[in-house]
Order: structure tokens, then C-alpha cells, then sequence
């Protein structure tokens, strides 16, 4: 429940800052891409639409993506996501508690751009 609720809260902060962060409305400006953040069962899921400038989302699992990334289980993608360490994602992935599918360059800039906004 909590990993939904980070989810959600995450989308509601990316639309925001699309309209008043300007480093940030700058960066997703020129990029047409879609982000999934989901566990590894699929059970707890939602796709991220950046389309030249704006921020939407779609809860659930879905299978039209550029990139996901996919967390062993909610507990694990909530206590990750919410770690101030620099280094918490990167030890997540080299633990294989997380994963990426895709193209992981979309996760690269999908990262840059949270920087902007944090």
C-alpha cells in the first residue's frame, strides 16, 4: 500500500514541478518517453508519460514502456525510493533488488530529472 501511495505521490510531484520548475519543464521538454515503476509480481505498478513538456500517469501494469523499473517486492521499491543516500539505488540494483527492462538509457534521464525536482 505504501509503494501505491509513493507512486501516486510521485506523479502528483512530477506534474507540479512540470509546471513550476523551470530546470525541470526544460528537461522533459524535448523527450517523448514512458517510465513503468512496478514490482517484480506486477502487482503494484504505474507508467510515467513524459510527452514533450508534460506529466501523466496510468496506474497499473502496463506494457507500453521505454523503461521499467522493477523492484523485488513494494517493501523494498518503498524503502529505496524513499533513501536519502546517494548510493541506496545503485546497491539495490547491484543486490538484485532492482532491475531495469528496457532501455536503460531512459532510465538515466528519468533519474537526471528526478535530481532537478529533489
Amino acid at each position: 500500500m505504501r509503494f501505491s501511495i509513493l507512486l501516486y505521490l510521485l506523479n502528483v510531484v512530477l506534474k507540479i514541478a512540470s509546471i513550476v520548475n523551470r530546470p525541470f519543464k526544460k528537461y522533459i521538454s524535448k523527450a517523448s518517453t514512458k517510465v513503468l515503476i512496478k514490482t517484480a509480481d506486477g502487482d503494484r505498478a504505474r507508467l510515467f508519460v513524459f510527452d514533450k513538456g508534460t506529466v501523466s500517469s496510468i496506474p497499473g501494469n502496463q506494457k507500453d514502456f521505454d523503461v521499467a523499473l522493477v523492484w523485488k517486492d513494494a517493501k523494498t521499491g518503498f524503502s529505496v525510493m524513499t533513501n536519502t543516500k546517494k548510493d541506496a539505488v545503485f546497491n539495490a540494483a547491484a543486490e538484485g533488488k532492482l532491475t531495469l527492462e528496457g532501455m536503460s538509457v531512459y532510465a538515466l534521464w528519468f533519474e537526471q530529472g528526478l535530481k532537478l525536482i529533489v
